[in-house]
């Protein structure tokens, strides 16, 4: 792989200190493995690389192993040893870069996956996208790798031609490669057929939202405050559980101490 590529785009970014555990939603993450696809679309500031972040730290282990080994083969949980992660970014929108990026971040997890990809995206004269993608596909459905890919931030790209590129990929996915996609709006991407077929798992802003409990600790972290529930009710209703919020909030309390 070349290395005029930003590696830092192909790692997860460290949660913060201030990070709250949101076990109901890493639980609906695990259970919508065995589909093709995991969507988390929200506006900004909802928290979605956050909760990625968050689940990919968990490592699969204890209880929550135990209790995902009924749906899932245990090496398709998510581990940070089998999760490729490719943050997205304007530039992206080169469906060349984008393919070149999307070959690199699964190569973190399998570095024999897309040789012959890479090797075809290098030639002055490359076959056509399809046959790229059909050589990568049939590469990964023979590997007994299972990888979970994230695109982070897909909202950037506005670029049909990597639309396209993926909607071939989705449609072909093999068992072993499920991916999530973190945006602010929905993709072009075949979303009604996926939902109809059961392919689909989504998270948007109404499930990323605080609840009442998870906004009295999160104000707890930023601000070492006490809150009263009636004053942390008021704030819940006045963001709408919505996380920047709660945390200018939470900076404007801070200074008033």
């Amino acid at each position: 792989m070349s290395g005029n590529l930003l590696q830092t785009k192909l790692y997860a970014p460290r949660l913060r200190p201030s990070f709250i555990p949101r076990p109901h939603l890493i639980t609906k993450l695990n259970q919508g493995l065995h589909r093709k696809l995991t969507l988390i679309s929200a506006p900004a500031g909802f928290g979605k690389t956050t909760l990625i972040s968050e689940w990919i730290s968990q490592k699969g282990e204890g209880r929550r192993e135990k209790e995902e080994k009924k749906i899932l083969p245990s090496s398709f949980l998510p581990h940070p040893s089998n999760v490729a992660w490719l943050s997205l970014d304007e530039q992206d929108g080169d469906l060349t870069r984008f393919l070149t990026y999307f070959l690199a971040a699964l190569q973190t997890v399998a570095p024999e996956l897309g040789q012959q990809a890479v090797a075809a995206l290098q030639n002055p004269q490359p076959p056509p996208t399809e046959s790229i993608l059909t050589t990568l596909l049939n590469e990964i459905a023979t590997s007994a790798t299972a990888i979970i890919l994230v695109l982070d931030d897909y909202h950037l790209l506005e670029s049909p031609p990597v639309d396209q590129a993926l909607t071939f990929l989705l449609e072909h996915l093999p068992p072993l490669l499920h991916l999530v996609i973190t945006t602010r709006e929905d993709p072009p991407l075949p979303l009604p057929r996926l939902r109809v077929r059961g392919q689909l798992t989504e998270l948007r802003a109404a499930d990323l939202r605080f609840t009442a409990a998870e906004t009295a600790v999160f104000l707890h972290k930023i601000t070492g405050l006490n809150l009263s529930p009636t004053d942390v009710a008021a704030l819940e209703k006045r963001t709408e559980g919505w996380i920047a919020g709660l945390q200018l909030a939470a900076l404007s309390m801070q200074g008033a101490r």
